[in-house]
């Protein structure tokens, strides 16, 4: 596993392998069975350890999820020392090998994996894996962590092991064989880490009953997932693509935030002095690696060793299990060439995965073409040579003649939405008004109105002086007959929220109308609008007075051409508030009206109340003549990795084909995250704001119809 170093322990600064164990231990979980009434340190409900591998992803050992009862286990884990433990229920999404029933103790069949998705998002740590079948070497040291049960508590602990060989041949029953320390009870599932190259590279499986070690499954054998039987028409079909891109997307965007001074996995690797494949820096691995995944996978294996043989020829040394994804063939490569001159045949393999055939296209697909691009011009400057680098201008200008292989970004995003039931005829819909006191900030007025295809709104209940805390409970029965009276079947109507602008952020989408029933969010769309335009004081900074000029009625008609354009010919999203993690403030009204009309604005850290500016961002993006605009609500977390949210964000608005078809997109990632879809986890808060300039709201110039 440590490629030609010394045996023993690891060498190299003290300080570097004390933070890569902090690293590991900051991913490692430990796993319970769900049983209601027992504290989160009941060791009666412990079965075992495992790792964040990917957001929202645990990998662990079949054995230890299947000694539980059903398919839901409780993941327990720290974000580091002093932060307190929490909880998580997951799901057991897939084991290896699949079929098999609880065995007896010590003889689960290889390679006893096990995926496990979180019913819901959380933010965590994750460990960076190898992208390369493990090496085996004997004598070499390799670190693991994983959670016991000592002196009758559960702690975490940590150790070193030798590796002594293998078990099995070149068959997925391939197993390494480990000795050197005492492997505690409860410690399988928990990951093994080469501390040369500072990655993780096998699972630790079972222990011996009697003496030291025992043994641990090679991260590869991943690849052995069970390919869907359908071909992929989205990340998210094939889990071990969603997987891996998210792990390798999670790596490249924690690398980039600025907002902390913790260690990356990659600052750690580079201070062990580890060099991938010999070709590449840590850092610049893990921007490759981040780039391949914002890419649609390898349209099949086959076509991935077609594309490695092209490059290597007789060289080419196909690991087992084959390789499956972009990063895998990476890792392909440093086996198969490990002079240090490799780094042609690095950047040729990213110019091939750039134009290779897709299984499916996405909105982003053809930017994260030109991103992927940009990393190879900057990483060939000043090498390998100039007739080289001219060779790859020559086929960057190749690939901007041709389309993206694969369905075009309007027929995926049109398809999406035709799979959500999207598309929009007029209909019924319910209207929900809150007037916040100005003498009582605490306290609102509210109405509840059916709304009529045309505009017209019907009011059936108001209320006064409501308590915001109190509103979910109070609005529950007018709400209820609203919709009752709305919706039709298989189709809830839309529920639109009028809200003063010092409350667009009220998390109206979450309120349930009973302590049983669905999110009114994951029900039905729910979209939210902004109740006191006319209204907005005078804003405290002089950016937002200088955008505030603008006359009435031009305000108004450059709404309505936005309007027009976005539903008409499509649209386009443009983070204001965050640029590579940080936050940036949001441009003043009068920049924002020289944007393009196709523009859809989204504020990434909407709610975090830390930059003064925030509360006047919205009143800018209105102000600016938008009617449409996406962000969600900040939780708080100042080291949430954001690249995720921006990505997905401007999938999901430029994949609609039309701003009409937002709503029923935003409703089915809400729907989404209830039922727990990892794909889904991005949209955690998400609230879109739609605001139909030809339809004012009551109060401002419409007459509402008597009860």
């Amino acid at each position: 596993m440590t490629d030609g170093h010394a045996p023993g322990a690891p060498g190299g600064p003290g300080n570097a392998h004390r933070a890569l164990r902090d690293l590991v231990m900051a991913a490692t979980v430990r796993i319970h069975r769900v049983a209601p009434g027992y504290a989160l340190d009941e060791p009666g409900t412990f079965l075992g350890s495992g790792f964040f591998i990917a957001p929202n992803w645990v990998l662990t050992c079949a054995h230890v999820v299947r000694s539980g009862e059903g398919n839901e286990v409780r993941v327990v884990y720290e974000r580091g020392p002093g932060r307190g433990t929490s909880t998580v229920t997951g799901e057991v999404a897939t084991v290896l090998p699949d079929g098999v029933g609880l065995p007896a103790r010590g003889t689960w069949p290889s390679p006893d994996l096990a995926l496990v998705r979180l019913r819901e998002p959380v933010d965590h740590d994750c460990a960076y894996v190898t992208e390369r079948p493990a090496a085996y070497y004997e004598e070499a040291v390799v670190l693991y962590s994983g959670w016991s049960v000592v002196g009758g508590e559960l702690r975490r602990l940590s150790g070193t092991c030798t590796v002594q060989g293998t078990l099995g041949g070149w068959s997925d029953d391939e197993q390494i064989r480990l000795g050197g320390d005492v492997l505690p009870p409860g410690v399988s599932g928990g990951p093994v880490v080469d501390p040369v190259r500072g990655e993780v590279v096998g699972v630790l499986k079972s222990r011996t009953d009697r003496g030291l070690g025992g043994t641990c499954t090679g991260i590869e054998q991943l690849r052995s997932l069970p390919v869907p039987a359908e071909e992929a028409a989205a990340e998210h079909d094939d889990p071990y693509h969603a997987v891996f891109h998210a792990h390798d997307r999670y790596h490249r965007d924690r690398q980039r935030h600025p907002e902390t001074d913790r260690s990356t996995w990659a600052d750690v690797q580079n201070q062990l002095g580890a060099r991938p494949g010999r070709a590449l820096s840590p850092e610049e691995r893990t921007q490759l690696l981040g780039r391949l995944a914002d890419l649609p996978p390898p349209a099949s294996t086959r076509a991935l060793l077609g594309l490695l043989e092209s490059l290597l020829g007789d060289q080419a040394s196909i690991p087992h299990p084959a390789p499956r994804g972009w990063r895998d063939g990476l890792g392909a490569l440093y086996e198969s060439s490990r002079q240090d001159s490799a780094l042609d045949l690095v950047l040729d393999y990213a110019m091939r995965a750039m134009s290779a055939e897709r299984p499916f296209v996405t909105p982003g697909t053809r930017a994260a073409e030109r991103a992927l691009w940009e990393w190879v011009r900057q990483t060939a400057e000043g090498r390998p040579g100039p007739a080289y680098r001219r060779r790859l201008g020559q086929q960057w200008i190749e690939r901007l003649q041709l389309a993206p292989r694969g369905p075009s970004a309007a027929e995926a995003g049109a398809a999406h939405a035709t799979a959500h039931g999207a598309g929009r005829a007029p209909r019924l819909f319910v209207l929900l008004e809150l007037e916040q006191l100005g003498w009582e900030p605490g306290r609102c007025d509210w109405h509840v109105s059916v709304g009529r295809p045309t505009g017209e709104v019907v009011r059936l209940r108001d209320g006064e002086r409501t308590l915001l805390e109190e509103l979910p409970a109070v609005l529950a029965a007018p709400l209820t007959e609203a919709f009752r009276q709305c919706d039709e079947p298989g189709r809830p109507a839309d529920l639109q929220v009028a809200l003063p602008h010092l409350l667009l952020g009220l998390d109206v989408d979450t309120w349930k109308p009973g302590p049983e029933d669905v999110p009114l969010g994951a029900h039905r769309p729910v979209v939210v609008r902004c109740a006191d335009r006319e209204q907005f004081p005078e804003p405290a900074d002089a950016a937002a007075r200088a955008g505030k000029t603008v006359p009435a009625d031009e305000e108004r008609r450059e709404r309505e051409a936005r309007w027009r354009w976005i539903h008409e010919h499509g649209a386009q999203a443009e983070v204001l508030d965050c640029e590579d993690g940080l936050r940036v403030p949001v441009p003043a009204a009068e920049s924002l009206r020289g944007l393009p009309h196709k523009t859809v604005p989204v504020l990434c850290r909407y709610g975090d109340h830390r930059f003064e500016d925030d509360p006047v961002a919205l009143v800018r993006i209105v102000h600016g003549g938008y009617g449409v605009a996406l962000w969600r609500r900040w939780r708080g977390e100042s080291e949430a990795v954001c690249g995720e949210f921006h990505r997905r964000a401007g999938d999901t608005v430029a994949g609609a084909g039309g701003a009409d078809r937002l709503p029923e997109l935003v409703h089915a990632l809400r729907a989404g995250l209830r039922e727990g879809r990892p794909e889904t986890y991005w949209a955690h808060g998400i609230a879109l704001f739609y605001d139909d300039p030809r339809r004012p709201l009551p109060g401002t110039g419409d007459l509402l119809e008597a009860p």
